[in-house]
């Protein structure tokens, strides 16, 4: 089947998805594409509270991090309305808020700040030797030599169609409940072209920096998050942007897990390019605990 007949493409949806629709002044709606979630990806409401932020800025200033809170599950079936607040814009330095609504209710809040590009010391931590995206089983390979067997959670997931690509350096902790080291490694990249342009690319990269981060905080104890058992879901996110990047090729995803408690399991990336190049810096909280029936 053509692409003319079946559709928008995963990316184009996604790309959609961040042209927020404005209404008011700083006042925008974001809609959710129809995959079947039942509440929204928090990595798409991220993407969109910092493009609706974006889109208050004048100039050449860009997003260099943003700081956010999930305070309720995001509803697919209706939009997202993304008020922006202008709380500072100096000489350097623009901060804004955002707050997305549904329901009469905030489900997200975040704060991000732009900076006009300057020059100043430049160093960085080097990347880990993996093996490379070529190397690894991609995801028809994934579908075809795995999924057959597996839970049908793991089969849902690898099967539909999505805008960023995953390719995980190992798979072990898809299929056992061995305890590992709290730390993996993921290739990621786009599955269509992103727009050579600085605020759809931040977007975009917002976007996947959601994936995979809670799963790496359960590695320690022996299970995912396909466990039916587990109430699992993103309470904080932070990211800092450090240098720009197309998103034309992959990036490798490097996360560690430094400690789980109090049902909150921490998770720490670095997002760099195929050369080495470290592009962003995360960090993210979870909620991962035994549901209450179990």
């Amino acid at each position: 089947m053509t692409r003319e007949t079946s559709g928008p493409s995963a990316m184009e949806t996604l790309l959609s998805t961040l042209d927020l629709e404005p209404i008011e002044v700083d006042i925008f709606r974001g809609r959710s594409p129809k995959v079947g979630w039942q509440r929204v990806f928090g990595g798409q409401v991220i993407g969109q509270a910092l493009m609706a932020a974006q889109r208050t800025i004048e100039g050449e200033r860009f997003v260099h991090s943003l700081h956010a809170y999930f305070m309720r599950p995001g509803d697919p079936s209706v939009p997202i309305v993304y008020q922006a607040e202008r709380i500072r814009d100096g000489s350097s330095f623009n901060t804004r808020r955002v707050v997305a609504i549904q329901h009469g209710k905030a489900i997200f809040a975040l704060s991000a700040s732009f900076q006009v590009e300057e020059p100043g010391f430049e160093h960085q931590i080097a990347m880990p030797e993996v093996e490379m995206p070529e190397a690894l089983l991609g995801e028809q390979q994934i579908k075809e030599e795995y999924l057959a067997h597996a839970p049908e959670a793991i089969r849902k997931y690898w099967q539909r169609e999505r805008p960023i690509e995953i390719r995980p350096v190992s798979l072990t902790h898809y299929f056992s409940d061995k305890k590992l080291d709290p730390k993996q490694d993921v290739w990621v990249r786009a599955t269509g072209p992103v727009p050579d342009d600085r605020l759809y690319q931040a977007a975009v990269l917002a976007y996947l920096s959601d994936m995979t981060l809670l799963d790496t905080s359960l590695y320690a104890h022996g299970t995912s998050i396909f466990d039916q058992s587990l109430q699992v879901a993103s309470l904080d996110h932070s990211m800092w942007f450090h240098r720009p990047c197309k998103l034309d090729d992959w990036l490798l995803y490097t996360q560690d897990s430094p400690s789980a408690s109090g049902a909150r399991g921490l998770t720490r990336g670095c997002l760099f390019t195929r050369t080495g190049e470290l592009i962003a810096s995360v960090a993210q909280e979870g909620l991962i605990r035994k549901k209450a029936n179990e």
